[in-house]
């Protein structure tokens, strides 16, 4: 259901065409099935033959699965339609609408801005949904380095959970970037129910603060009190961040870099408060309970009299375990476990036995339940498969991790090899999954959790939730401060090796983004690989991952090219492929510090078509919005040779001058900041240069599989002073051509259009598929340039609802009155234009791939 590109009319009598179809599947299902049971007793009483209790139970279990499949489908298509109908009202969207609401959730906290989520309780006019997220910028802008040294940031009020406010907004509908295997920020924003965007506009006011207006206000109110209360003792540590989100699962305060350390080394699970966090904290609980209630007496009588110890155990252990999760955010892992822990206390309360895969099923039913959007969370999926493999490792499914033990293999030694070979299972079994999630798989995964694990879980987490409780005790500050030292020491000794492991040049390996039959084969190994001991040929399953792990997208033939304008909002970045090489056509905008458009789009959409290697890089000019994530890109891959209008070596120093002199300058708040995760998080440098770095100029730069590429602007060679303006930057734009055997393409920057009348007298002549310059600005696109290209498709980069009105209602019209298709990366995402075998094909991603909580692709 979660991937039907819209859900289905209703019909008069309250069911849509395809619940009428599954009611009368169903129908037909359990029919049959009966049918099935009576014929054969009717067989086994004729002949005098027993029945076969097997044939029975199959025709059953089929008809009961169906049943209850179904019914499921129905279930989430229904919970679907009620958030649907909780929408923006278009006649609302993109103006000024006043709203009295309630802060949610615990606010995000940036250098220049707070980033919440509130329920909305009234608004003038009305047609606002009950639940949207609000962005209140700062008066003042630093752009996108931040703020300069010894410049305070502006000072905003408190935010806290369970506020009421009226503020004025301008809301619009949740949009995203929609790129190839790309995050889907509208799906994420869905699934959490948040319906609408807003900006603050002018100076809201306080009306009043509700703390109690429900568990989850209050839930959110002490995750709130505890932060503010650990920032003290925290905010000058290096790890300080990750201790944050150990002891309320914040994330916001781990920066980027640092996430990219977890992701190489495969310890994200472990900065994250996952299923193992929540179930040590609870046995702590349960077997404090367990050693008390056995000795501490009531009325003459030991309690345990009164009540079974193991069950006083269990019950502590669970409401301690709920306490947890809604402290952390009640998030899918932490949802997993309290279930799963759920299942087993009441087990033991009624004294049903349960295998863990029943507990498991069980858990998984409940939370899906609970919130149908869970699925599209690739936390449900790891976090489900990975208990699996742990009970499959641990237990008589397949081989025990734990070796005999001998002489080498006894005390630590002993627990560290059976903790590798247990991660190295897991980490097995997740490869098709991360392969398809991240394409990226870690390495040295096994050997980092293997001393991470028992630090982090068993030390670190205690530590940073004592730390917690102390920090809200009154004169503890000097306990809180001395324990924060020490935890913070536990993990900066872990993070020394993970680091050092996660700088290694083959610490993770990029994997392509395989198809979904080689996934499915995959998953499938995984199964036989975990079948009980004893099944022949169980371990050769593993090697049903040969085609995920070895798998190369298909490349264009000799003479034929494949174009891909990214989705990258308000900024242009475009990757031209031939049979053997790959073109890079600006690298899009610098968002904070520390994210851009290269690490969060292009590096890994290259990553994800196998692409390892960067042949040329052209950077159109100067402009933020074309030269932001350059040093993303030369930080992830290596490019052989560069083009640009300006000095780029001296661009980088200037960049990583200014990188380095406003680093420090974030301040206190840099724990809870998206940018970054406190003092010296990452060692600013100089990224790699490619091998070659030329000027472009008027040229033709020669043939590569049968492709030609050639700059036809600007005129005259060198570079242009890094101090010029953005209108001169703009006139000496790159512009390149690139010609295949069968159709051509021109990439003009953001050239004007003086400098397209220039082209035009030059002789310029027809090209197929044009990117429109200057994102489609009304000073481009002159009719004497578009009459003489005589276009078939022309595609603009341009963010949605962006402040230049990109691209112009003038220009969309003058290149579609000369027979083009326009396309628009704010409105279709991603355009994909390919040239194979003389056939033209473009592909929009919104149109390749919607999804119902974006009707017609997100497209008006």
């Amino acid at each position: 259901m979660q991937l039907l590109p819209a859900l289905p009319p209703r019909l008069q009598f309250g069911l849509t065409p395809p619940e009428t179809l599954l009611m009368g599947l169903m129908f037909v299902a359990v029919l049959g099935a009966a049918c099935c049971c009576r014929v054969r007793r009717s067989v086994a009483s004729r002949t005098g033959t027993m029945r076969s209790p097997g044939a029975v139970n199959i025709g059953v279990a089929t008809a009961c699965i169906t049943l209850f499949a179904l019914t499921g489908f129905i279930y989430g298509a229904a919970r679907a339609e009620l958030r649907l109908s909780d929408a923006l009202d278009p006649a609302n969207e993109d103006k000024v609408t006043r709203v009295v609401l309630r802060v949610a959730e615990l606010p995000r906290l940036g250098s220049e801005s707070r980033l919440f989520v509130a329920d909305v309780l009234s608004s003038v006019p009305d047609g606002v949904p009950s639940r949207i997220q609000v962005r209140w910028n700062s008066t003042r802008y630093s752009g996108p380095y931040g703020p300069r040294a010894g410049k305070p940031p502006e000072a905003f009020p408190e935010i806290v959970p369970g506020q009421v406010w009226r503020m004025a907004l301008v809301l619009r509908k949740p949009h995203g970037a929609r790129n190839p295997g790309g995050f889907d920020y509208e799906g994420h924003v869905f699934a959490q129910g948040i319906r609408a965007s807003g900006t603050v506009r002018g100076t809201p006011v306080l009306l009043g603060d509700e703390p109690w207006a429900g568990l989850a206000i209050a839930a959110q109110r002490a995750r709130h009190v505890v932060r503010e209360a650990m920032l003290p003792h925290i905010g000058e540590l290096r790890w300080g961040g990750v201790l944050l989100a150990l002891a309320i699962g914040d994330q916001a305060s781990v920066g980027p870099n640092d996430w990219i350390t977890f992701n190489r080394s495969g310890l994200t699970h472990l900065v994250s408060i996952s299923g193992s966090h929540v179930t040590m904290i609870a046995a702590l609980a349960g077997m404090l309970v367990n050693v008390l209630w056995r000795r501490l007496r009531w009325r003459g009588r030991v309690l345990a009299e009164r009540l079974p110890a193991q069950l006083a155990a269990a019950t502590v252990a669970l409401v301690v375990a709920w306490l947890y999760c809604l402290l952390a955010g009640w998030g899918v892992p932490a949802r997993r476990t309290f279930v799963m822990l759920a299942v087993l206390a009441v087990s033991l309360s009624l004294r049903v036995p349960l295998q863990p895969t029943h507990v498991l099923a069980l858990a998984a039913f409940a939370v899906v339940l609970l919130d149908p959007w869970s699925l599209l969370s690739s936390g449900f999926w790891l976090s489900f498969l990975a208990v699996y493999v742990l009970m499959a490792s641990t237990g008589w499914w397949g081989s025990e991790t734990a070796a005999p033990q001998t002489a080498l293999r006894r005390g630590w030694l002993g627990v560290l090899h059976a903790a590798a070979r247990l991660q190295l299972a897991i980490t097995l079994a997740l490869l098709p999954v991360l392969a398809l999630l991240f394409s990226e798989i870690s390495l040295v995964s096994p050997l980092a959790n293997a001393y991470a694990i028992p630090v982090i879980g068993l030390l670190v987490t205690p530590l940073a939730l004592l730390l917690a409780g102390l920090s809200l005790v009154p004169g503890a500050e000097g306990a809180a401060g001395g324990l924060a030292v020490v935890a913070h020491g536990l993990l900066q000794v872990c993070m020394w090796p993970t680091q050092w492991l996660a700088a290694l040049p083959g610490a993770s390996v990029p994997v392509a983004a395989a198809p979904w039959w080689a996934t499915a084969f995959a998953l499938v190994g995984v199964a036989i690989a975990l079948l009980p001991r004893g099944f022949p040929y169980r371990s050769m399953g593993w090697a049903f991952m040969l085609p995920v792990l070895t798998w190369v997208p298909p490349r264009p033939a000799p003479g034929d090219w494949a174009l891909h304008a990214l989705d990258v909002g308000q900024g242009s970045a475009v990757v031209v492929q031939t049979a053997r090489h790959v073109v890079v056509f600006d690298t899009g905008a610098r968002y904070s510090p520390d994210a851009d458009a290269a690490q969060r789009v292009v590096v890994p959409f290259l990553r994800s078509r196998g692409i390892h290697r960067v042949d040329m890089l052209v950077v159109s000019h100067g402009d933020m919005d074309h030269v932001g994530g350059t040093r993303s890109l030369l930080d992830a891959l290596p490019v052989q040779q560069a083009y640009a209008s300006f000095d780029l070596e001296a661009w980088l120093v200037h960049e990583t001058r200014t990188l380095v002199q406003r680093a420090p300058a974030v301040g206190r708040q840099q724990l809870t900041d998206a940018g970054s995760s406190g003092p010296g998080t990452s060692v600013i440098s100089q990224p790699p240069l490619p091998r070659a770095v030329n000027a472009c100029a008027y040229s033709d730069l020669g043939v590569a599989d049968g492709v030609r590429f050639q700059f036809l602007w600007p005129l005259e060679s060198g570079h242009l002073d890094l101090r010029a303006g953005s209108r001169d930057r703009n006139r000496r734009s790159c512009v390149l051509r690139v010609q295949g055997a069968h159709h051509a393409v021109l990439l003009p920057g953001d050239i004007g259009a003086d400098e397209e009348h220039a082209l035009v007298e030059r002789g310029l002549y027809g090209a197929d598929v044009v990117l429109a310059a200057h994102h489609g600005s009304r000073h481009s696109s002159a009719q004497a340039f578009v009459t003489t290209l005589q276009a078939q498709h022309a595609v603009a980069q341009a963010a949605r609802w962006n402040r230049y009105g990109h691209p112009a209602a003038a220009v969309r019209r003058r290149w579609q009155a000369h027979g083009a298709s326009f396309w628009e990366t704010g409105r279709h995402g991603a355009v994909t234009v390919r040239s194979q075998g003389g056939e033209l094909s473009v592909q929009a991603e919104r149109l390749r791939r919607p999804r119902y909580w974006s009707p017609g692709g997100g497209i008006d």
